[in-house]
């Protein structure tokens, strides 16, 4: 996890990281939502709150890369969706808490769709693109669109755009059209016919 320092205080903290988790329909393990919560979510929590005080000295930002798995369900994701949830409850009420405060420390919130992480998230990657009817998108074009984001200090970030921001636009107007939409990104074998 980057974080940018300047003359001995902190400017940037960037909270990139991730729990390891399956990718299937939900088996009922409780226990491992609760472990994904802490790397997901609380660790999160925890990072930012010990960062604040040199935040607000520098006037700087704090980054959450999320996912679109935040904002929307998608199936096959169950406890990384909630812990991705919990992230845009948590750091987006915070914005509301600084803003009434007078704090000037921007959040911005990066929903990410599919990306191709690399050979450390090799094996999630492959599983989800043996069912996604999509190419993962370039990290480096992506951490590029991060940083420019963190940079400009926007609210939040959709990369890429046509695969984030425009579904979302849907998800209030069309919620049963969006969700349609979204298994249909999937290739699933079809499902068994009950017997007469």
């Amino acid at each position: 996890m980057p974080v940018f320092l300047l003359a001995g205080g902190l400017d940037m903290l960037i909270l990139n990281h991730v729990g390891a988790s399956y990718f299937g329909f939900f088996d009922g393990d409780v226990e491992h939502v609760r472990k994904l919560l802490e790397i997901n979510f609380l660790s999160y929590v925890a990072m930012a709150t010990s960062a604040l005080p040199m935040l607000k000295e520098s006037e700087g930002s704090i980054v959450v890369v999320s996912s679109m798995a935040g904002k929307v369900g998608f199936p096959f994701t169950v406890p990384y969706s909630a812990t991705k949830f919990a992230l845009d409850g948590f750091f987006s009420s915070l914005r509301q808490e600084f803003t009434i405060q007078s704090i000037n420390v921007s959040i911005t919130l990066c929903i990410l769709g599919f990306i191709d992480t690399g050979e450390s998230r090799a094996r999630a990657v492959r599983a989800a693109a043996e069912v996604l009817q999509e190419r993962p998108a370039p990290r480096d074009e992506c951490a590029l669109e991060i940083l420019k984001g963190a940079a400009l200090r926007r609210r939040e970030l959709y990369y890429r755009y046509s695969s984030t921001r425009l579904p979302l636009l849907l998800r209030d107007c069309a919620a049963e059209l969006l969700d349609y939409l979204v298994r249909s990104r999937y290739r699933l074998p079809a499902a068994p016919r009950p017997p007469h």
